[in-house]
């Protein structure tokens, strides 16, 4: 979907002319007499508005905007399409090479992308994107064109996957084993997997100028059915059922294009500003049939005789620009989430400082809506923003349905009350049936039918997500002269068919849908949204970009390389190197083979920068942002010019010093050899990254596989002494060429060419002798054969290396769960009425360690950071950015204080800024401890911190992880028995007693939700027994019932001296 909306990704009925796109390509046919972009929106001498007009000449420029549209309708389509009248009231645009008539005529490439296109946003927008999206709709509808318009079924549909559960779900050696073995045999014995239910045969709808609210506990199936609709599911679930789009099955079009979906995983390059990032994912998604759906519209307006608004019409052709490296379509995504206060500030991740939590969220949705996609499915978008936030950008979806005819699934977590009513309809969702798919004004009328109401002052969302819990059921039971009597969630469901909305539903879904009236321009048939030689350039200007900004790695892989060449310039220094006889080569053999060992070596790090670049990929490649092989290939090519550099840089400093042969010719070649083995080695590990994807599994199969081409390479073991049955892995080598080919090079140049003495040897010269010896080519040929074979190699793993891009799956789970995990998740929390009681336990509950109550004050804390590269280039003058400003506060042992403000106000920072943790950057005021100066060295082992990213090492269970915080941190005058039963009152606190074994896995692929991290973190933090703890947005991503618990934890932490944002 496209923010400017779908007033721009208008199809019709009947398309008309071919399909073009207005890139930059037609930059060879611009006319020179269109008028300046700047001028078009100077603002008068004496004016306020630099849209406005003198009302002494209002007559007059309507003759002037008239006669210029005249011009511009006797224009070419093509041309027509290119241009658009904004009125010049600085008398710039003088005619050109097409004459007069294209006076004041605007460039729309250079609109589009300009500052004089942010101020036709401003001018269009004006803050009020309902009355924006109005203006669009209205001119569509004014030539009679419909809006495409997709209506999602699905009917029967079920996921499951069989999964390890007890003890054998955890990832030891003899598990591992035994799993393998029983897969590889489980035709013929019973398997210890079980099947687990992610959806039971759910049935819907969603319809077009409806939106919808996904609502449901933890674990529901959420997730899952969204993955579902958008054609996303794992291929190892097992899926039945159907999902149509307007009637047409998954195989007729690209579903992946059709919809899009938001994941609730915020996977973006750490590197890239939030303006690049919304840029890339805009060129990379296309504008679909906006150039044919315009070209359409102008000409049915020109038939008509109507004369659009000249600033829409500017807009809309600015929208369909394709290819531009930034665009307006960049600017109005980045205006209606609020991001346009960080547009130039790079996202950031655990290490690098960045945005804020709760606008890499939007930044997540934002990638989603530049594109053209007509049906939405966000995946939690609320995560980390505030209510204001959240109610903001739901409503301009909600216009965004509603004016321009769009599909919208999402999924909230803890909606409030006025976010809640903004939707149309509600699907609740409960251990994978359906308990409520319908209008939202119905879905509390079915509650009450079946004994349940939601009290006056309880949240509408809050009450659903918990009234189909064992647990909280009870407390919204409303029928006293009936006793109480659980209803179970497949009870539900089978109450809601007999409803009066599910029956209707049933009756709708019994009406197959009528294809032919499905909008030639609501489904995708185009697998990607530009051509292939448009991806790798927009690929390659952003691989570009995050090489630029990754530059320390090459400058210290350079650096290295100076080190060693140093180093090795000393050991093999040119006046100990003696030549001419068979004893002087073994020196210059160890020392030409030190270079190709540290070369190859160099090639190493390319294994880590393609781990860290692959879940990113496998977001885009998945979205089908662009063709696999096209990363693979900027990839493969941006390296070459590394890899010569790198490759010069050992050679000009060794090659002379360590005395080899003096000829230009041998150098070169030389040069040339290391060059190809430098690209053989990055190839190899770039093909490696890609197959085995985690970092610890890479580097140690890599170290394996170059030992391997160390021992077969010709120097540790010549080749007269391997055995005849190891002798496949010499020639199978790639050192071994390397080695033939640098040490022909040198050993056969004019220095080595004295006769052979040496009557053991059948050769004619020294050098050939050498050769022989170390059972090497010994002609000049085995140079190119030798070459030859590492481009073979080089080409070979590159090969390997795209195919791996293109057909591998990212990283699954292990399919493994734990028996308690799954019994007993959706039965754990406390009842939402029982709270008080609850807190009242957890609070009376003995302290197994006591600690020191300690306040904590700050005065006048101010917080200073250097200027941003990008803020200086936009004329900021100052030296230094202030973050903090002139903050004081106190925070008292007992009591628990919240700190609350917008997403970006500042919170994180200032909690960063008190725990200490800031390292960069200058901090001024003064913070104590109970009326000292805060010491940070000894203020770590009092404090807990509570980050908002959930980091734990992802393979260890779930007391391990608490186990070892406690092994750590605690006293050590605190014996193991009594560390024990701490680690187990801080695990009942949280309630992660019953997944003590779980594993904790790898966020989004395997292990613990979302919500059980978050309370891992926190028990982490807790079982450190600290006298103060700061929590960053505790409560973010959790639904209302683990929220609930988390609190209960904080109101235990409050008898410390507990900061919670």
């Amino acid at each position: 979907m496209d923010p400017p909306g779908p007033g721009i990704q208008i199809q019709l009925g009947t398309l008309s002319g071919s399909r073009r796109s207005m890139g930059s390509s037609y930059g060879s046919r611009r006319s020179g007499g269109t008028g300046s972009i700047s001028h078009s929106f100077r603002q008068p001498a004496g004016a306020d508005d630099p849209f406005g007009r003198a009302a002494s000449q209002q007559g007059h420029d309507d003759d002037e905007e008239n006669l210029r549209w005249a011009a511009l309708e006797k224009l070419p389509t093509y041309d027509r399409m290119r241009r658009a009248v904004l009125l010049n009231h600085a008398g710039a645009g003088a005619g050109g090479a097409d004459g007069d008539e294209l006076q004041g005529l605007v460039d729309i490439e250079q609109l589009a992308s300009g500052e004089a296109g942010r101020a036709l946003l401003e001018r269009v927008f004006q803050d009020d994107s309902e009355r924006f999206l109005r203006r669009l709709r209205d001119r569509v509808d004014r030539v009679g064109i419909d809006l495409p318009a997709i209506e999602v079924r699905y009917q029967g549909l079920s996921v499951e996957v069989d999964a390890f559960v007890g003890t054998s779900a955890l990832p030891t050696l003899w598990n591992s084993a035994t799993n393998f073995l029983q897969s590889l045999v489980g035709r013929l014995a019973s398997s210890n997997k079980k099947t687990i239910n992610i959806l039971r045969n759910v049935d819907g709808i969603l319809k077009p100028s409806r939106m919808t609210l996904l609502l449901g506990p933890p674990s529901s199936g959420k997730s899952t059915l969204m993955r579902a609709l958008t054609g996303k599911l794992d291929k190892t679930l097992k899926v039945s059922g159907s999902i149509t789009y307007c009637g047409h099955t998954f195989e007729e079009f690209y579903p992946e294009r059709t919809s899009a979906y938001v994941s609730q995983y915020d996977l973006h390059n750490a590197e890239m500003t939030v303006r690049e990032t919304l840029d890339f994912s805009r060129r990379c998604l296309g504008i679909g049939a906006r150039y044919d759906m315009l070209a359409e519209l102008a000409a049915r307006e020109r038939e008509a005789g109507i004369k659009p608004d000249p600033e829409i019409d500017a807009y809309m052709k600015a929208t369909a620009v394709q290819g531009q490296e930034t665009n307006i379509v960049t600017d109005l995504t980045l205006k209606v989430l609020g991001l346009d206060i960080c547009a130039d500030m790079p996202i950031g991740d655990e290490m690098i400082r960045g945005i804020s939590g709760g606008q890499k969220k939007r930044v997540t949705t934002g990638e989603m809506l530049t594109g053209p996609a007509r049906a939405l499915f966000m995946d939690e978008i609320s995560t980390g923003l505030d209510s204001s936030s959240t109610f903001e950008i739901v409503k301009y979806i909600r216009q965004l349905v509603h004016v321009m005819n769009e599909t919208v699934m999402i999924s909230l977590l803890q909606p409030p009350p006025e976010t809640y009513n903004l939707f149309d309809d509600i699907i609740l969702l409960s251990e994978g049936y359906i308990v409520y798919h319908g209008p939202r004004d119905n879905i509390l009328e079915f509650f009450e039918a079946a004994g349940f109401r939601c009290p006056e002052r309880k949240g509408v969302a809050d009450f659903l997500q918990e009234v189909t819990s064992k647990k909280d059921q009870q407390q919204y039971w409303y029928l006293e002269q009936q006793q109480y009597r659980h209803v179970s969630v497949p009870e539900f469901a089978q109450r809601f068919k007999s409803f009066h909305v599910g029956q209707q539903m049933v009756k709708e879904l019994q009406i197959p849908f009528d294809k032919s009236k499905t909008h030639p321009a609501a489904l995708t048939t185009n697998k990607y949204g530009q051509s292939s030689w448009e991806s790798i350039k927009t690929v390659l200007s952003r691989e570009q970009l995050l090489m630029k900004r990754n530059s320390f790695i090459y400058i210290f892989k350079v650096t290295q390389l100076i080190i060693l060449g140093l180093m090795a310039m000393t050991v093999f220094l040119r006046t100990k190197m003696p030549y001419g006889h068979i004893s002087d080569g073994g020196k210059f053999f160890g020392a030409l083979t030190f270079s190709l060992i540290t070369v190859l070596f160099n090639g190493f790090a390319e294994l880590q920068l393609t781990i860290k670049m692959l879940p990113t990929f496998y977001k885009q490649r998945d979205f089908l942002f662009f063709p696999p092989w096209t990363f693979a290939l900027v990839t493969i090519i941006l390296r070459i010019p590394v890899s010569l550099m790198e490759s010069a840089v050992w050679v000009v400093l060794t090659y002379y010093v360590m005395g080899f042969a003096p000829a230009p010719a041998r150098f070169f070649r030389q040069l040339l050899a290391f060059f190809g083995t430098h690209q053989m080695a990055m190839a190899l590990f770039r093909f490696l990254g890609a197959v085995l994807k985690s970092m610890v599994v890479a580097n140690t199969f890599g170290m394996f596989v170059i030992l391997l081409i160390f021992i077969f390479g010709g120097f540790v073991i010549p080749r007269g002494d391997i055995r005849p049955w190891w002798i496949w892995a010499y020639w199978s080598s790639p050192m071994m060429y390397s080695q033939n080919a640098i040490s022909v090079n040198e050993f056969l140049s004019s220095r080595w060419a004295n006769k052979n003495t040496e009557a053991s040897i059948d050769a004619s010269t020294v050098g050939e002798a050498i050769l022989k010896s170390k059972g090497l080519f010994t002609g000049e040929w085995g140079f190119w054969v030798s070459m030859g074979a590492i481009l073979g190699f080089t080409i070979l793993f590159n090969i390997l290396y795209i195919l791996a891009l293109t057909h591998l799956s990212p990283p699954s789970g292990s399919n493994t769960v734990s028996d308690q995990e799954n019994e007993n998740e959706t039965n754990t929390s406390t009842p939402m009425g029982t709270n008080d009681e609850a807190t009242n336990r957890a609070t009376q509950t003995q302290i197994t360690l006591p600690f020191q109550p300690l306040a904590l004050s700050f005065n006048h804390v101010n917080y200073y950071v250097d200027m941003p590269a990008e803020m200086r280039e936009q004329g900021f003058a100052e030296s230094r950015l202030q973050l903090l400003s002139d903050i004081s506060g106190a925070f008292r042992p007992g009591v628990l204080t919240a700190l609350v403000g917008v997403s970006g106000a500042g919170k994180t920072t200032l909690m960063d800024v008190l725990a200490g943790r800031k390292t960069s950057g200058s901090i001024e005021g003064s913070i104590t401890l109970s009326g000292y100066p805060k010491k940070q060295e000894t203020f770590a082992r009092i404090s807990g911190y509570c980050e908002q990213t959930d980091i734990h090492s992802p393979n260890v269970t779930v007391y391990e992880s608490i186990l070892y915080s406690a092994w750590l941190r605690l006293s050590s005058d605190v014996d193991e028995k009594t560390r024990k039963l701490f680690v187990e009152e801080v695990m009942t606190l949280v309630e992660l007693d019953v997944l003590r074994n779980a594993m904790v896995g790898l966020p989004g692929v395997d292990g613990l939700s979302t919500e059980q991290r978050k309370r891992l973190t926190i028990a982490v933090e807790l079982v450190a027994n600290p006298s103060i703890i700061f929590m960053d947005e505790p409560t973010s991503g959790l639904d209302a019932r683990a929220a609930a618990i988390v609190m209960r934890a904080l109101i235990y932490s409050s008898l410390l001296t507990s900061f919670c944002l």
